[in-house]
């Protein structure tokens, strides 16, 4: 008994000194898991207070870097312009910016051209990069997208260009015309022909000067702001009132047709002259002897009824090529004979300007040898007058063309006016 109890007694202070040791060496682990070593200084950095909320609200794509080049944050417009790829900064002359100015602590800003993500075709995307050290171990990186301003300036510089040699031509015209009646002074027939090119090239320069003047006026205002319902029977017949005289003298017949007693809601000044330039282009395009045909209804769409105005030629219509770009300011589809009929290459930028400012839309079907037919499709009055707040601004869409429509189908017979 006795060696029984000693055997007992030694296995339970074993197992006491056993659950102490245990205990320690558990309380030591815990110890120097808390303790901060070299490596945990550097891991897991923390962005500063309020930097994050900050970043959170900048327009402009924001990432931060720590020592080793990785990632600590990054707005979603970062990933959507393909800066970060795998958690790093996926483009390198920023990276390089980056370690730069982490070694010196100066402030760096350069402009980029970037690939766009997926096949890396199409435009570039131009962007403006800034680097500034944040804290003492991190490194901020805004990034600017600027492609949508570089387009916008090359417009402007592109319509700028183009006004000042529409604006040489007529001019020139004019000096060298002067000078030539000058040394005709003694020959009444050289004169009076001379004075006649004189006319028409001071009308062609009033025209121009009109339609810059216009197209300004219809970029700048908001045509809803006086707006009214228009009777589309109105602007029909002053359209054709307009091009009457050019339509006589090339014995074009001049027809209106379809539904009766429409009203779209809108400028009308500004809706007339729009109709007006579709008209004149289908009279002054038109052969002798053909028909201009303007055509009007009511369709169904999802955002309420639309009013659709048809102007139909029976010209030598337009290509592929150019449909693509004919609402384009100042360009033409056959510069001669534009010069010839006095055009400037800006009646149809104006239309499209004034559709879009409405709340709609201008397309075109076209074939080559079977003419052309514009559609102007239009908001009804009282149905959805703040649709033109909804549509994209005309000024970023300059140079693409309008959306092609299938071949417009015939409404009822139209009847030709008196």
């Amino acid at each position: 008994m006795d060696v029984n109890a000693a055997v007992a007694a030694a296995a339970a202070i074993a197992g006491v000194l056993t659950g102490v040791i245990a205990m320690l060496a558990f309380r030591w682990s815990e110890r120097d898991q808390k303790r901060p070593t070299r490596t945990s200084l550097h891991t897991d950095p923390v962005l500063p207070p309020g930097v994050d909320t900050v970043l959170s609200v900048l327009r402009s794509s924001a990432v931060v870097l720590d020592e080793a080049d990785t990632v600590v944050k990054a707005s979603s417009a970062a990933y959507a312009l393909g800066l970060v790829r795998g958690g790093k900064l996926a483009i390198e002359p920023m990276l390089a910016m980056a370690r730069d100015t982490r070694r010196d602590g100066e402030i760096r800003q350069v402009e980029l051209d970037l690939p766009r993500r997926g096949t890396g075709r199409g435009e570039a995307l131009a962007v403006s990069a800034r680097v500034a050290p944040l804290g003492s171990r991190l490194v901020l990186l805004l990034v600017e997208d600027l492609t949508e301003a570089r387009r916008i300036e090359a417009v402007r510089r592109d319509f700028v260009a183009n006004v000042s040699h529409e604006l040489k031509t007529p001019v020139g015209a004019l000096s060298l015309l002067s000078e030539a009646v000058m040394d005709a002074s003694d020959d009444p027939e050289a004169v009076q022909r001379f004075a006649g090119r004189m006319q028409i090239e001071a009308t062609r320069l009033t025209n121009l000067v009109q339609e810059l003047i216009d197209l300004s006026r219809v970029q700048n205002d908001d045509p809803l702001e006086d707006a009214e319902p228009v009777r589309v029977d109105e602007l029909v017949a002053e359209a054709i009132d307009r091009c009457r005289h050019q339509a006589g003298t090339k014995q074009i017949t001049m027809a209106a047709g379809g539904t009766a007693d429409l009203h779209v809601w809108g400028n009308r000044g500004q809706l007339a002259a729009a109709l007006g330039n579709l008209v004149e282009n289908a009279v002054n395009y038109s052969p002798a002897r053909t028909r201009v045909g303007i055509a009007a209804r009511r369709v169904t769409a999802p955002g309420g009824d639309m009013i659709e105005l048809a102007v139909t030629d029976q010209g030598i219509g337009i290509t592929d090529k150019d449909k693509d770009r004919i609402f384009e300011r100042f360009y033409r589809v056959d510069p001669a004979r534009s010069r010839a009929t006095g055009g400037t290459g800006l009646g149809l930028a104006i239309v499209k300007h004034v559709v879009a400012s409405h709340g709609g839309e201008v397309t075109v079907w076209s074939a080559e040898g079977q003419g052309s037919t514009f559609t102007l499709r239009l908001p009804e009055a009282g149905v959805a007058r703040d649709r033109a707040s909804q549509h994209p601004d005309p000024d970023l869409d300059d140079e693409a063309g309008t959306t092609e429509s299938s071949p417009y189908e015939p409404l009822p017979a139209p009847e030709v006016l008196p």
